[in-house]
């Protein structure tokens, strides 16, 4: 078994002219937290998108546990995967949006019930039961039979968290998930995403939350223009950048 959870060769993707991922090198190894840091349009959520096949990459590799992503190789030609093997590749992949996206008229504990039995075949015990120790796990407990619409954001972020490790998946994919938050909501949905990486989780984050990357990141990779400009330890990153647009970022958010 490879250490390397995730890997991206020269990895481009484009939207019409324009080119918003401009040949993206880097690797997470297992058990990994990486963060990625950068100014809004950078490419750092289309990358996300890319890992789990949500956007189709226009040139590169991308590889999820050893394996490419969406496609297969045939020699030199690449073969879109059909839809269906997708998906199911997709599912080995937990991603938490900036929006909660949770079904209002389920509890918590269906919410995060429903995929394990819907697409991994589990029995409706089995799943209430790994539901409830999930919820317990990210605090809401108590929260098991209340409605989308009684939970607080950082509630609701955090049933969306259980929701996604409900289908135990090898990758944990993070978009920017306390930025729909007030702020007094960010510290629960935090405690939650660093108790997965003491677990050792492999998770890649956006995020600008500069103190979680400081103390949690195993790697920092700022992003700016569609490229890779800097990535190291996040002590040197966020302490000691080298590059002088990395150095402004820094200045600005910290």
């Amino acid at each position: 078994m490879s250490d390397t959870m995730v890997k991206a060769e020269n990895v481009h993707k484009r939207f019409g002219r324009l080119e918003v991922l401009k040949g993206i090198d880097l690797e997470v190894q297992r058990g990994e937290v990486m963060c990625m840091l950068g100014p809004s349009g950078s490419g750092k959520s289309t990358f996300l998108r890319c890992i789990n096949h949500l956007e189709k990459i226009n040139a590169g590799r991308l590889y999820v546990d050893g394996e490419l992503v969406g496609y297969r190789d045939d020699g030199d030609k690449l073969h879109e995967l059909h839809e269906r093997e997708v998906a199911r590749k997709r599912a080995e992949i937990g991603m938490v949006f900036q929006s909660f996206n949770l079904f209002p008229h389920m509890t918590a504990l269906e919410n995060v019930t429903l995929a394990p039995t819907r697409v991994l075949g589990v029995s409706r015990d089995e799943a209430r039961r790994r539901a409830t120790e999930l919820l317990e796990r990210v605090g809401l407990g108590d929260k098991l039979s209340t409605y989308p619409v009684a939970l607080s954001g950082g509630q609701q972020q955090r049933v969306a968290i259980a929701r996604a490790l409900a289908m135990q998946p090898k990758l944990m994919l993070f978009d920017e998930p306390t930025s729909a938050l007030d702020p007094e909501l960010v510290g629960d949905v935090l405690d939650a995403m660093r108790q997965l990486a003491r677990d050792g989780m492999t998770m890649i984050v956006v995020t600008h939350e500069m103190g979680f990357a400081r103390e949690v990141a195993d790697t920092v990779v700022f992003m700016n223009e569609g490229v890779v400009v800097e990535s190291g330890r996040p002590d040197r990153v966020l302490s000691s950048p080298q590059h002088e647009r990395t150095k402004s970022f820094i200045a600005k958010v910290l």
